[in-house]
């Protein structure tokens, strides 16, 4: 029996994006509610050559739902022991580097350092669930956070139902929890022990903190581990499954792609940023009302221009490491390398000067 959910089937998909043909791509385009056979029209190498007018679209989708605003965030690691094997992971357990987890008083240098940036909403991180870092230690520092931000998301190792609804009480509004890959073969050969290794009780996770009342759930991809058609298409159904089951709940797409880290890993198939840009104006045009984020991982460059276009919501100023805002921690390996590592100051620049506005201020806590 297939461990894969019944909504999750992206073959026959896959054969749409192959047979696509310009009709098809200019379909999609015009289309009032696109669905999966426009979308896999507009992820195929014909529409590739009609970027122009994807990237038209998706700027005024993007700029009627959203606004001429950017969503700003800030990560906050609270601790890089993990019992994972992810084979693409700077964290995983095999890796030679120092571990380090945040005291409390550590983690309230961290966060005033987050707030004299004007950051507003963070997102905490930790490794695979460990001893040293475990559910307890996330929800104590969610509540220490809850008291001096408006947002507080996790992102974290799976959960059951009921520690998703203890992280909820505690002040949290919502999850990050990308599945990585959808094809359960490579699941299996990137996740090589740990609890993470299950892949049907990751891809159902989001679906408990939903139940369990978190509000948003952010899902991805990790671009780089599999064929990007077929990734792209299961995260377009995962993304469809979750707004027809938990319509009351708000869901985000990233779209992360492997970057560099302490194991070497190298991705079996790059996704480079042509291509990247595609997927981010396929997934705008036929959702238009997700918010889908782009963080520091991607360039300096590459963020600027899709600001706005697609993209409604980045990260800033990140730091991938333990301490990293407060101590710098500049000796360490963090999760993995950043690539665009500009200060607030210079990314609300940048976006003022396209007339874009940055957005700190997060009204979630008014629903409190």
């Amino acid at each position: 029996m297939s461990i894969r959910p019944d909504w999750l089937d992206p073959e026959p998909h896959v054969a749409r994006v192959e047979a696509a043909r310009r009709r098809d791509v200019h379909a999609a385009l015009a289309a009032e509610q696109p669905g999966i056979a426009e979308f896999a029209a507009l992820l195929s190498s014909t529409a590739a050559g009609e970027l122009e007018a994807m990237a038209q679209r998706a700027r005024q989708l993007t700029r009627g739902h959203f606004g001429n605003t950017i969503q700003l965030y800030a990560p906050l690691y609270l601790s890089n022991y993990c019992t994972g094997g992810c084979s693409y992971c700077g964290f995983s357990s095999d890796r030679k580097q120092p571990r380090h987890k945040l005291t409390e008083e550590q983690c309230q240098a961290e966060m005033s350092a987050l707030r004299q940036m004007h950051i507003e909403e963070i997102l905490l991180l930790t490794g695979e669930r460990a001893p040293e870092a475990d559910f307890e230690f996330l929800c104590n520092f969610v509540r220490a956070a809850a008291v001096h931000f408006p947002k507080v998301t996790v992102e974290a190792f799976g959960m059951t139902e009921e520690e998703y609804r203890t992280l909820n009480e505690a002040g949290c509004t919502g999850i990050t929890l990308y599945q990585e890959t959808y094809d359960p073969t490579l699941y299996e050969a990137c996740h090589r022990w740990g609890e993470k290794r299950d892949f049907a009780t990751r891809i159902a996770a989001p679906d408990r903190a939903f139940r369990a009342g978190l509000r948003t759930v952010g899902i991805g991809a990790l671009l780089g581990l599999g064929d990007p058609i077929a990734e792209s298409i299961s995260l377009y159904q995962h993304a469809a499954h979750l707004m027809k089951t938990h319509w009351q709940g708000g869901i985000s797409v990233s779209f992360p792609r492997l970057r560099p880290e302490a194991g070497g890993f190298q991705p079996p198939h790059p996704v480079d940023e042509k291509r990247l840009a595609q997927l981010i104006f396929a997934f705008r045009i036929c959702l238009p009302d997700v918010p889908l984020v782009l963080s520091t991982r991607e360039s300096a460059a590459f963020r600027d221009g899709m600001a706005g276009i697609g993209i409604n919501k980045m990260s800033v100023a990140s730091r991938t490491t333990v301490g990293g805002y407060e101590n710098g921690r500049a000796e360490d390996n963090g999760q993995f390398e950043i690539d665009d590592g500009r200060d607030v100051e210079t990314f609300c620049t940048m976006l003022r000067e396209q007339q874009l506005e940055p957005v700190f201020k997060n009204w979630d806590a008014v629903f409190r």
